[in-house]
């Protein structure tokens, strides 16, 4: 893969809303791979929490846009837990599924899931949500 890096590249549209959303500064990371290494659902990925990381620092976001790697992160905060310079990567993750869920649309339907699914599903699914409506 061949990657083109310019100051529109790396300083483009997509990255400055990631930014915004998140409130974290995407060149604060200098890739040292904890966050990869604690991740407890790293395994299921298709691509590492420090790959999100420089995918987005190189401007590389519509990549990651594709990704099912944002769709997996349990926001759990290992990695922020880990992370030397307190970079919070779960933030990052949910300013990504934000960005794809304004541009594509939300990809689930909450009112066709019946109620006892619902009541299967991870705690870790509701304190995500909790975390991203009371900051």
């Amino acid at each position: 893969m061949r990657v083109r890096l310019s100051a529109e590249s790396v300083h483009n549209e997509l990255v400055h809303r990631i930014e915004e959303y998140s409130g974290q500064d995407l060149m604060a990371c200098y890739q040292c791979g904890k966050c990869a290494a604690g991740c407890p659902v790293a395994f299921a990925m298709d691509m590492l929490p420090s790959q999100v990381i420089r995918f987005a620092q190189l401007g590389l976001v519509d990549r990651l846009l594709d990704s099912k790697t944002i769709w997996l992160c349990a926001a759990c905060q290992a990695c922020y837990t880990r992370c030397p310079k307190g970079f919070d990567l779960s933030r990052i993750m949910e300013a990504l599924r934000e960005i794809v869920m304004y541009e594509k649309g939300s990809h689930i339907n909450y009112d066709a899931i019946p109620p006892e699914e619902i009541m299967e599903w991870p705690q870790q699914a509701f304190i995500g949500g909790f975390r991203k409506y009371t900051v």
